[in-house]
């Protein structure tokens, strides 16, 4: 009878811990972002930097076959917009494509014509119209006016800053330049193609959800 009880002891000491593991809550630690775009003088490279980064790493870039052609490189990207609903436009899509593949695959720089053409965000004039700005530059991909999703709400944003008199300087060049550990460990990727004003109206609209709850 003693191995009997013996096992039975054992088995029970298992079960134990095997139920406290389990309500340990799971926490799971990214790694730093360490790996940076290729530097480029093309328009894609502001593009790639701005929306790319909105759902992976820069390794996912890497990671793919060598050789790539600027056709498959604007299919890939392609692909990003029709299967993820990536917030790119036609031109957005052929630039980033002739970007990677001048980068990463030793392609030939596209023709002058689609070099020259600047971001979109850059193009005529101020946006101040803060929905168009939130919806070209996929803000709400990642962020909600009450709940967190990716990044931190819109409205506990307001509530850390609330009492700040710098508040607006502050969120402007955190967008701008993007930010690391603010809110965790998911970076913010930057948007250097957005003017000063441009990026004052989106720091101001966010700080306002706070008043706005009260």
């Amino acid at each position: 009878m003693k191995p009997f009880f013996a096992n039975t002891a054992v088995l029970l000491a298992l079960c134990g811990y095997a139920a406290y593991a389990a309500s340990e809550p799971l926490s799971i630690k990214l790694p730093a972002e360490t790996t940076k775009l290729r530097p480029s003088d093309l328009p894609g490279y502001t593009l790639a930097t701005q929306k790319c980064a909105i759902c992976h790493s820069v390794d996912y870039i890497e990671y793919q076959p060598p050789g790539m052609s600027e056709t498959q490189w604007t299919a890939e990207v392609r692909k990003m917009q029709q299967a993820y609903a990536a917030p790119l436009n036609e031109d957005d899509i052929k630039q980033i494509g002739a970007y990677l593949a001048a980068s990463y695959s030793g392609t030939a720089a596209p023709p002058t014509g689609l070099q020259a053409s600047p971001a979109p965000s850059t193009r005529g004039e101020t946006i101040t119209d803060v929905k168009t700005l939130l919806a070209q530059n996929a803000c709400l991909s990642c962020h909600a006016i009450e709940q967190k999703i990716v990044g931190p709400s819109y409205r506990d944003v307001a509530t850390r800053y609330k009492d700040d008199p710098k508040a607006v300087d502050i969120l402007a060049d955190r967008l701008g330049k993007g930010s690391t550990g603010q809110w965790g460990d998911i970076p913010m990727p930057p948007f250097p193609a957005l003017k000063p004003e441009e990026l004052k109206s989106l720091a101001v609209f966010v700080l306002g959800q706070g008043r706005q709850a009260q």
